[in-house]
């Protein structure tokens, strides 16, 4: 019974998530949104439901057979991504940069409060010597 309620509440965010998506014309995956739902809940919750952490701990088990249908897109339409493999790839070249840029500057903006009190930790001095 636990499975089945931690299953209809991934499904039913997913469900919530499609329909905002639709209703509201975004340009974001209703799975997305969904999850997004998911996570402003369990924070509002302020614990994971045992069902579904059971659901979700048997899903990430099994992740390797969610990449399956990617795979078989791929073999389906790789004439397609072999016609447009440079722009492909130069868009992932350049997204990859970007992310990492970005990520770069957000770490450092959210631990530059930690990062500048550094020196008053003992076990950071003890670490460095």
């Amino acid at each position: 019974m636990p499975l089945l309620v931690g299953m209809s509440i991934l499904l039913g965010c997913q469900l919530i998530g499609e329909g905002v998506a639709r209703a509201m014309n975004l340009p974001v995956p209703g799975p997305v949104i969904g999850m997004v739902l998911l996570l402003v809940g369990l924070m509002l919750y302020g614990k994971v439901p045992e069902g579904l952490r059971m659901t979700t701990r048997g899903l990430t088990q099994h992740l390797a057979l969610l990449f399956v249908p990617a795979g078989v897109g791929v073999m389906v339409n790789w004439p397609l991504i072999s016609q447009n493999f440079v722009v492909l790839t130069v868009t992932l070249l350049v997204s990859t940069v970007l992310l990492q840029v970005f990520m770069v500057l957000f770490m450092r903006r959210t631990l530059r409060g930690r990062l500048e009190n550094h020196d008053a930790d003992p076990v950071l001095k003890e670490k460095r010597r």
